[in-house]
């Protein structure tokens, strides 16, 4: 089942000096299957994970006994690392994708492993794309783990805490791979110019091309194997520089998963970055998402809770202009909404901070939460049925209208919450005037 997952179509792998070289495909071979690393030593970047005696170096050296969970972002070696795993000696490989294999399928291969195990043979699965696998499908794999019937290795890009279910979680280690660094990138390509397998050192790359290819990646080893074979491609002279480079590849992919953990971290950062007031920042996270086609919506929602929990009063203009915007969503619709949405992100990004009318409701709830809800004052409960002048209800009230201020003493809170401030001002933009009209009020109503 596992044929053809690592190797290249119709080619033959031929190993020499721990370098694999491929005949008959050649090069209709995609360069990163030909520069997949053939030995740790080849690996780039993952040194975190890879140390002596790690549980993963032990994996791949063929004496680990763990299943492991390799989550990262595309092109960071989780496939590769699979592979090398599938070579550790006294093991077999089967490999199952998430995206077309059923639970018959994972009930045949776990069926295959037992008849091994009696034989003396340990199975390694591998499942690429775990976190597209359905419960059903997880829970399939959960006995044929924990009894080492299989040595389960899986891979995605997604956090497995939202992806895989909490049996098969706790029953594995998960690793977590990182970006490849700009100089891992940048290794990763001249290896790829000079190596046999790959451009065999015909081509001449500049080095603002490089960088550029380098630039374009993201830390993504994969994407940077592929903007340089096709730039390779589109050379009639062996030669490679940046104007190349741009007229071979339209333009870097945005790394985002509107279903995975990358959808939380984008969301997260943007958030931050609107309460710090970086409005370049928000404005980047902004345009990832948009280019990623995160919901509109999604977004105006958060525009419109930010405006009342990191500005409030601030500047209370923030909440009508998110507002507005989301309404531009609703009634214009992308890709024009775009600009309402920047418009409300500017807004918040660069207008005065507060937290006060967060801090004030969440005070106000936590009293709720400790039992703090007396009964409403007499005067002020409803008086518009029959029988509540009996009861004492809505006797007494002053109505503040019947005072030249519009405002008097009277009061309003239950027994226990008297004297009780919950809204602090601060002295930031239009609280500054907020404040001391505030602590007006609260001596006139409270008779001081």
């Amino acid at each position: 089942m596992s044929e053809g997952l690592f190797d290249a179509p119709t080619a033959e792998p031929m190993t020499g000096g721990g370098a694999v070289e491929f005949r008959g495909a050649g090069e209709h071979i995609p360069l990163p299957v030909r520069m997949r690393p053939a030995s740790l030593d080849e690996v780039v970047g993952q040194q975190h994970l890879l140390g002596p005696g790690s549980p993963l170096r032990r994996l791949v050296e063929g004496s680990g006994a763990a299943s492991v969970l390799l989550y990262g972002p595309p092109g960071t070696g989780k496939t590769t690392l699979a592979s090398l795993i599938s070579q550790a000696t006294g093991r077999r490989f089967e490999a199952l994708s998430a995206l077309s294999a059923g639970v018959k399928e994972v009930r045949a291969v776990i069926d295959i492993a037992r008849r091994r195990l009696l034989a003396g043979e340990q199975t390694v699965l591998f499942i690429d794309e775990v976190h597209r696998f359905s419960k059903t499908q997880q829970d399939a794999l959960l006995a044929a783990v924990e009894n080492r019937v299989v040595l389960l290795v899986g891979a995605t890009t997604e956090n497995p805490s939202f992806s895989v279910v909490s049996p098969l979680l706790s029953r594995s280690l998960v690793l977590q791979l990182k970006s490849l660094s700009d100089n891992d990138i940048r290794a990763v390509l001249r290896r790829a110019i000079e190596d046999p397998r790959g451009l065999r050192g015909e081509y001449a790359v500049t080095d603002a091309a490089l960088d550029h290819l380098v630039r374009i990646a993201g830390g993504d080893a994969r994407r940077a194997l592929t903007a340089l074979e096709a730039s390779a491609e589109s050379s009639l002279d062996g030669a490679v520089d940046v104007d190349l480079v741009e007229a071979s590849v339209d333009k870097a992919a945005v790394r985002y998963d509107r279903a995975g953990d990358q959808h939380y971290d984008v969301i997260s950062a943007f958030i931050k970055s609107l309460r710090g007031s970086d409005v370049d920042a928000a404005l980047h996270y902004l345009a990832r998402m948009i280019s990623a086609g995160e919901d509109p919506r999604f977004i105006a929602r958060r525009l419109m809770i930010q405006a009342s929990e990191d500005v409030g009063m601030a500047d209370p203009t923030a909440l009508q202009t998110a507002v507005a915007a989301a309404q531009v969503v609703q009634l214009i619709g992308m890709p024009e909404a775009q600009l309402a949405l920047a418009h409300a992100t500017v807004h918040i990004a660069t207008a005065p901070k507060s937290g006060a009318v967060t801090a004030a409701i969440g005070a106000a709830l936590a009293d709720i939460g400790k039992g703090k809800a007396g009964a409403v004052p007499p005067h002020l409960r409803d008086g518009h049925y029959a029988g509540a002048a009996r009861l004492g209800n809505a006797q007494g009230y002053r109505y503040p209208h019947d005072h030249p201020d519009g405002v008097l003493a009277q009061q309003y809170p239950p027994d226990d919450l008297v004297g009780m401030d919950y809204y602090r001002p601060t002295d930031h933009g239009y609280e500054r005037e907020v404040g001391p009209r505030v602590t007006k009020l609260r001596r006139i109503v409270r008779g001081q």
